[in-house]
Parts: structure tokens; sequence; C-alpha cells
């Protein structure tokens, strides 16, 4: 790799590590290409992205950046995954470390905060932000649907009143 491919790809680190809501830090060591490409998959699924950089080269791009914090992490078999959803990479990570024990989450970033692994896991827990807005829809939603019912509620008291006097009537 010549200089100015080092200079392109410190670059775009150093976009990542700045726009990203969640960065999460991972050794791969052990897994295969097959492994590998499923994680990548995964991630796509879930509005995320997978990078493998040279530690030396991303530990550039986080110099002056909010989650500076992680370059004690980069060190061995590094694997980043990164998302603009706050919990969306950390969902991704945990549930492709569930299902395969070579993935060993080693912490992250949100912002300016430094996630060790239990950070990570309790970011994989939270809900995402398509939840979140489903979540707030459904409360602004529930008083207006509250109101039809009791606006509508005299109207159905009344028309069961009739309906027992008219029985009341027709039995007479």
């Amino acid at each position: 790799m010549d200089r100015a491919q080092k200079e392109r790809v410190v670059e775009e680190l150093g976009q990542i590590f700045e726009s990203s809501g969640v960065v999460v830090v991972s050794h791969y060591e052990g897994l295969t290409v097959a492994e590998m490409q499923d994680l990548r998959a995964r991630a796509r699924a879930n509005q995320s992205s997978v990078r493998v950089a040279k530690n030396r080269l991303a530990k550039i791009a986080l110099e002056g950046k909010p989650c500076e914090g992680i370059a004690d992490l980069l060190q061995g078999m590094t694997v980043l995954t990164y998302s603009e959803d706050s919990v969306a990479a950390a969902k991704v990570v945990e549930d492709f470390a569930k299902d395969n024990k070579k993935l060993q989450v080693l912490g992250g970033a949100m912002g300016e905060s430094v996630l060790d692994r239990a950070g990570v896991e309790a970011v994989s827990k939270m809900p995402s932000r398509d939840e979140l807005i489903a979540q707030i829809a459904s409360c602004i939603g529930a008083p207006a649907s509250n109101i039809a019912g009791a606006v509508g509620a005299p109207a159905s008291n009344i028309a069961g009143i009739l309906s027992t006097i008219e029985e009341k009537a027709e039995a007479a």
C-alpha cells in the first residue's frame, strides 16, 4: 500500500469515527471468510457496516476525534463495526457473537463515551431509533383513540338502554 492509499484509508476511517453513532471493536481471529461474510450481511441488513483496517492507520485516524479513547482497543486482529444509529452496530455484533464464539467483543465508543465489553452489551439491549419512533407514535396515537372511545361511549350506552327498553316493551 503506497502513501496515497494509506492517506485515503486514514481519511475514510476518520469520517467513520466522526460520523458514527456507535463504533464497536472486536477481535476476529479464527473467523472464516464465510463467517466474516455472514457478519457483513447481518450488518448491512441492520444499516451497519464492518471494516477491517490496519490498527496503526486506525489510530492515526482517531487522533482528535470524539472517540479517541478506543485507540487502546486496537491491538491484534481487530474489526470495526459501526452505524449512524446509536445501537444498530452493537446489536449486530452482540447477536453475531452469541452465534459465533470466535468473535470477541473488546469494547467501543458511543460519541465521546468509551464503552467496555459490558457497555457494548448494555447498548445492544437499548431500543433502536426505529423502535423508539414506533413507541412514540403509539403513545401519540393512544390518547386520540381513547378520546374517540369516550366520545362514542355515551351513544353506545344510549343505544343499549333503548334496546333494553324495546325488549321489555315487546315482552309485555
